[in-house]
């Protein structure tokens, strides 16, 4: 089984970026598809994207197209979102997590969640 942390959230003013990690331990990251979700302020989570266990294949949620980018460094064992020209609606708790099936299998493993604040 494995664990997941997340890290580099924080405060951020619209048109910056930041740069989201997750950290796994337990079981080696390559062994699972992984995906960033959020959950923001009395909303349901959602997708923002996805990415094969060999990094190969990556999917984004529309709104983050063009602006965020997911990567892994299976060496490392983490995975990374990048997010470029954010917007006051990327304010949310993201979540990493993993899955043993494909990018759009069900993610069984989830971290703690960062906080990213957008503000104007």
């Amino acid at each position: 089984q494995v664990q997941l942390v997340e890290s580099g959230g924080g405060l951020v003013q619209a048109g910056g970026s930041l740069r989201l990690s997750c950290a796994a331990s337990g079981r080696t990251l390559s062994s699972y598809a992984m995906g960033w979700f959020r959950q923001a302020p009395g909303k349901e989570r959602e997708f923002v994207a996805a990415i094969s266990r060999s990094g190969t294949s990556v999917n984004y949620k529309d709104s983050v197209r063009g602006r965020f980018t997911i990567s892994r460094v299976n060496a490392k064992n983490t995975v990374y979102l990048q997010m470029n020209s954010l917007k006051l609606e990327d304010t949310a708790v993201y979540y990493c997590a993993g899955s043993a099936g494909s990018i759009l299998g069900t993610y069984d493993y989830w971290g703690q969640g960062t906080q990213v604040t957008v503000s104007s």
